[in-house]
């Protein structure tokens, strides 16, 4: 019987480098955000507020990135995937850090889930575009 699994977990560096492109992309729309990254289990293991992003927007990147994760798809599938059953709706909004709107994905190397990134301070398409850009960046598209 195998009693220990062996799971992936995005490097520091890429995390790094994920977080650092997302806020490049950012300034090239003229936008302040905040961005985060985490591993496979949620954990926060790299964080970048530009100034000026709104402060509110700190713990939502950082739910994004925890939901994303969580769930192994982007934050603004949640309601389409989730939210038709009530019952799951209504269990879900109940928890702390979940997040239902754009702006998190899940990260993935070779098809393995390693993390999350979540973007916070613009809308929706631009969190997003920024998460992506960032995921671009370390070749996990």
């Amino acid at each position: 019987m195998k009693t220990a699994l062996t799971q992936s977990t995005i490097a520091l560096e890429a995390a790094s480098a994920a977080a650092l492109a997302a806020v490049r992309h950012a300034e090239s729309l003229g936008l302040r955000i905040n961005v985060a990254v985490v591993d496979a289990g949620g954990h926060l293991t790299a964080f970048l507020r530009m100034p000026g992003a709104f402060i509110q927007s700190i713990e939502l990147a950082i739910d994004k990135a925890y939901t994303a994760a969580g769930f192994g798809f982007p934050t603004k599938d949640w309601m389409r995937l989730v939210g038709h059953d009530d019952g799951m709706k209504l269990g879900f909004s109940s928890r702390p850090r979940l997040i239902v709107f754009g702006g998190g994905l899940p990260i993935r190397a070779d098809g393995e889930l390693i993390g999350g990134i979540g973007v916070s301070g613009a809308s929706e398409e631009q969190d997003e575009a920024c998460a992506r850009a960032g995921l671009k960046a370390v070749g996990l598209e």
